[in-house]
């Protein structure tokens, strides 16, 4: 029975399935739309922290890392409750939409990627600050310089960024409703297939997630040694 399931989940992706390919196709559109939201806000904000090390700073990085523990469906049920009709921004009508579910991913990325990028920035200041201080730069220059500096590092916080989203089930189930050929991303996909003894679909789109998550792994340990 299994090697037939697996069977059927191949021809699937090898005949490139349309119902499957939309699925996807939808699943890295708000992911890759969330990433680049997130990053664009995370990580010079993370950056940023490093040069004021005061209450505020201290008090931002603590909530930072408790949201990066924060579990997915409460994020969408926060979410949900905010946009649904009788929320404060019920009139966007965005609810069970893919843009409500680059607003959940997006929300989900930025606060790992700042306590990353914190990390990642932190340690390069400590191993350049003697040289940034001779050339009397002020702190734009330093933190630009810096950011260049961690170039590669950071293109691994975003991957990490991306594999965490890409993953997440929870909050885009509730926000986006899983609706099929409209808000049905892979993991709402497995999730709604395999409970109505869909398998084959299912296992292909883990495989398919299974190939993203080996490519992100080979790309960050990649990069780590180059950084």
């Amino acid at each position: 029975m299994l090697i037939n399931i697996l069977e059927t989940a191949f021809n699937l992706i090898i005949s490139l399935n349309k119902d499957l390919f939309e699925i996807i196709a939808l699943s890295l559109k708000v992911t890759l739309s969330a990433l680049i939201i997130a990053v664009s806000i995370s990580i010079p904000f993370g950056a940023f922290l490093v040069f004021y090390k005061n209450k505020f700073q201290s008090f931002i990085m603590l909530i930072s890392n408790t949201l990066m523990g924060m579990p997915p469906v409460v994020l969408g049920l926060i979410i949900y409750t905010l946009v649904s009709k009788q929320g404060i921004f019920g009139f966007l009508d965005i609810l069970y939409t893919p843009t409500v579910m680059v607003l959940a991913q997006t929300l989900l990325i930025i606060p790992i990627v700042i306590s990353l990028t914190y990390e990642e920035i932190y340690k390069k200041n400590k191993e350049l600050n003697l040289l940034l201080n001779s050339l009397n730069l002020n702190k734009f220059k330093k933190l630009k310089t810096l950011i260049y500096e961690s170039r590669y590092a950071l293109i691994t916080v975003a991957l990490t960024g991306f594999g965490r989203a890409s993953a997440e089930v929870g909050a885009v189930m509730i926000v986006g409703g899983n609706i099929n050929h409209f808000t049905r991303v892979m993991t709402t996909a497995i999730a709604f297939e395999t409970s109505k003894g869909s398998i084959e679909l299912a296992v292909a789109l883990g495989l398919i997630l299974l190939l993203i998550s080996f490519i992100i792994t080979i790309l960050i340990k990649s990069l780590r040694k180059i950084s």
